[in-house]
Order: structure tokens, then sequence, then C-alpha cells
């Protein structure tokens, strides 16, 4: 395992992250704890240091299971958590980004991770209710009382990150060092704006999901009806997502790996920090996730799949693009131009 620095940060983190929004069975889809451990423990026997979690998952169990297994060496460990989600359905201010349940959230994390401190705190999602220049103040207090370290913000719009650490570095307040995405094969429209922002305000990215649901694996081509289509029923299995599924079956076959790890690594060889989050149900999964780190996709497959995923930009970006546009602003000189 390697380390890259998080974003504007000193901070360094393993190539890989291990989400655990599995440990715990309270969402009836997770592992319990002795398969937690094990998913945890071959993580950390790769070198791995970087660790995902959340007030919310499996009902506040998984931030539990976490504080347990790194407890006994807890400096060694990169620990992020996030706040916004609910803790109380039927309570106003048990929810959202404001100040009040940023406190409260953070509180009740620290107990259930039983630690001091959170590395880094994500702002889960955005509420689109609270003042930008009231969550920055808040979390830059929470990083001067020692109970952070850094802060990151994830699921939000492009235009309201920029914002943020906008406002932030005029006013010398803690910056988001990190952005938080769906970001895969299949999901490709952070590329619009949110994957050029993060690049240019220097902030690490960490997709969720990068398998799609498992979607890039290929065990929906397994799925097929008496036509040989596979059977659609979201996004992640529509004859798009097929088309992708295959590509990566098929490269996977020529570097003999398997899709799981191509598709991981795909999001590894961007032209920016990615730091992908794997996920695992059972120790199996977590093991084949961690093989990406010793691949290289090579360019004339990195190209494949970028063709068959490729999707389109929009305005502006498709207008700019157009050979005429780019006369009207550069005159006859643009092609005399090192960018």
């Amino acid at each position: 395992m390697r380390y890259k620095l998080f974003g504007r940060s000193g901070l360094r983190v393993s190539e890989l992250c291990l989400g655990t929004m599995t440990f715990g069975t309270e969402w009836g889809t997770g592992a319990d704890y002795d398969t937690s451990k094990q998913v945890f423990d071959a993580y950390a026997k790769a070198g791995g240091n970087f660790l995902d979690t959340a007030n919310r998952y499996t009902e506040g169990t998984s931030e539990k299971f976490v504080g347990e297994f790194i407890h006994s060496d807890r400096d060694h460990f990169v620990l992020a958590t996030k706040y916004t989600l609910y803790d109380r359905q039927n309570d106003p201010n048990f929810s959202g980004n404001h100040r009040k349940n940023m406190m409260r959230s953070v509180e009740a994390s620290l107990k259930r991770l039983n630690t001091e401190y959170i590395d880094l705190l994500w702002l889960h999602a955005w509420d689109f209710s609270t003042p930008i220049d009231e969550i920055m103040r808040g979390l830059d207090d929470l990083v001067s009382s020692g109970k952070v370290h850094y802060i990151g913000i994830s699921d939000t719009p492009a235009w309201i990150v920029s914002q943020a650490n906008t406002i932030a570095e005029f006013r010398g307040w803690s910056r988001f060092v990190g952005l938080q995405i769906e970001y895969s094969l299949i999901q490709r429209t952070p590329e619009r704006d949110l994957m050029p922002m993060a690049k240019a305000l220097d902030l690490a990215v960490t997709p969720w999901a990068p398998l799609a649901g498992g979607a890039l694996t290929g065990k929906y081509l397994k799925n097929k009806d008496e036509e040989g289509r596979v059977k659609e029923g979201s996004a992640r299995r529509n004859e798009r997502s097929t088309k992708i599924a295959e590509a990566v079956v098929k490269v996977a076959d020529e570097l003999g790996v398997s899709p799981a790890q191509v598709a991981v690594r795909w999001t590894m060889q961007q032209d920016q920090t990615v730091i992908p989050i794997a996920g695992a149900r059972k120790p199996s999964q977590i093991e084949d996730s961690l093989g990406c780190v010793d691949i290289v996709i090579p360019e004339a497959q990195m190209n494949m799949l970028n063709e068959v995923s490729a999707i389109e930009l929009g305005f502006p970006h498709d207008f700019l693009r157009q050979d005429a546009v780019k006369h009207v602003v550069f005159g006859d000189t643009y092609g005399q131009i090192d960018f």
C-alpha cells in the first residue's frame, strides 16, 4: 500500500479507503461483529490506515465497531466520520448542517467511537437551508478545539463547495481538503464540474460506489432474458451500464485480474488525487478490491474504458470546445499557445 497527501494538507492516507457502512447487521445487509473484524484486519494487514464511517451507518453500530477495532492503535489510523443525517427522526434539530446539529452529532460520534478526536469530519450531504458561513465557522471551531483535525464535504453541488472554501480562505478558517462523491465508470457526471473543481482547489476525491453497487463486477451480466439482454432495473442495470460492465470484464480477462480490481483502479488512474472507498460484507470482497493497488491499466485499455463510458459534458463545456468558439476567443493564436 502506498500513501497520498490528502488534498491541500500534509495528512498521509493509504491509496485505498475502507468503507464501513457494512459494519453491523441493523440494516439487514451488513456483516456481524466477527466478519467486520475480519474485513478490517485484512485491510489493516495490507497497510491500509484510512477508515470511513458515519453517524447513521447501521444505526451507529458501524462507529462502535470501528472505534473498538482501532482503539489499541488509535493514532495510527486516519478516522473519518460524518454529520448531517438524522439521529432522531421526529426532531428537526437532530439533523441538518446547522451548528446545533453539528456539535451534537460530533459529540455523539466521539462517544460511539470511544475517541477524543476525529481525524476527518465530513459534511455528509447539503441541506439547502444552512448559511455557508455558519457551517464553516462551526467546523473551524471544532478544528480549533482539537476535536476534529481536518474537514471534508460530501454530496454537495460544486458551486457551494467553491463558495465555502473561498469564504474560509478569506476569513482564515479551516478549509475543506476532501470531496466525497459517487464516481465510477457508470457514474461519470461529476466530471462536468465536481472533479475539475476538486482539482483546481486541491481537494482529494474519495469516490463512493466505485463498483456501482456491484454492477461493474459483471454480476448482472449473468441475469439475462431469453433474447440475451440484461434485465433492466436502474441506472446501474440498463443498456449503457451493460456495455460498460462487459468492457470491464473484457479488460480484466486481458490483464488476468478481477473486474472489481479494474473498476476501482480506473478511478485511481485519473489526473488528480482520487482515493476510492472500498466496502465489503466479507473478507474475500475486500481482499479482491485490495488487489487494485498492485495493477496498472495500460493506456490502450484505459482509452477503451473511457470511450465506452463517455458522457456528454453539456453546456458550457461542450460549447467551449467547439473550434468556432475557440476561434472567436483566441483568433488564429490557439494553436500557438502552450496550455
